[in-house]
């Protein structure tokens, strides 16, 4: 039957392991965040671009309205022409001079609408211009970096299989009732099932442990378990 002792130092081995595959598929969980945040920043610039294009159209589609508003008034001024033509009295004459007069200060004013519509345009025509060429220089970031991130998973979860393949080779050295033991703590405690300890206290919670604890893991004739967080314990000069 293997000792206590050599049964915690395969299971420290085997802690060893357990720790990378913890860590690196902790990192591996973060890494679908990373992606959707660049996604996102990505997705708000395109949104501010179709913001911008979406406005353009709409002063394009305003001009349009104020230009059919202006052919409305020429048509209208037109037509009072010739109905000046058919009036027999001087107040007639003058109530349709007036009429003429005030679709004239309207098209005044529409026309400067449409002037002021043209200088509008350009200036967010510009804008869309430096947009698009930003967006184009964000989309090789975002996608570079999207990459980036792809392969840092794919190497992460290559590192996997391969620590998983040694823990494999690790475990038919174990007693099952201590593993299953370990691995209980080990699924609970951030991937740290047995600890070493560390200047009198636990290197798991770093709670203090008693002496008379510290004198019973050295005579390595049971599993000594950290009262406050469960972790294995060992001395690591006692190996």
């Amino acid at each position: 039957q293997i000792s206590i002792k050599d049964q915690i130092k395969k299971l420290v081995d085997l802690q060893k392991i357990d720790a990378e595959i913890y860590n690196v598929n902790t990192g591996l969980t973060e890494k679908p965040a990373l992606i959707e945040e660049l996604k996102g920043k990505f997705a708000a610039s395109k949104a501010h671009l179709n913001q911008l294009e979406e406005k353009f159209k709409g002063i394009q589609l305003k001009r349009k309205e104020l230009e059919l508003e202006m052919k409305a008034r020429e048509d209208a001024i037109a037509k009072s022409n010739i109905q000046l033509t058919q009036l027999k009295t001087n107040k007639e004459y003058q109530t349709k001079l007036n009429e003429i007069a005030s679709i004239k200060a309207d098209q005044s004013i529409i026309e400067e609408k449409i002037l002021l519509s043209y200088d509008e345009a350009d200036a967010v025509q510009a804008e869309i211009g430096k947009e698009k060429a930003a967006l184009g220089a964000e989309e090789k970031q975002y996608l570079a970096r999207k990459k980036e991130i792809e392969d840092d998973i794919k190497l992460m979860e290559d590192r996997v299989k391969v620590l998983e393949s040694q823990r494999k080779q690790q475990l038919p050295g174990v007693d099952r009732v201590l593993l299953n033991r370990y691995e209980k703590v080990l699924a609970h405690k951030d991937g740290l099932g047995i600890a070493p300890i560390n200047d009198n206290s636990c290197g798991g919670c770093h709670m203090n442990v008693p002496p008379q604890t510290i004198n019973a893991i050295k005579m390595h004739d049971q599993l000594i378990e950290c009262e406050i967080c469960q972790r294995i314990m060992y001395l690591e000069d006692d190996l």
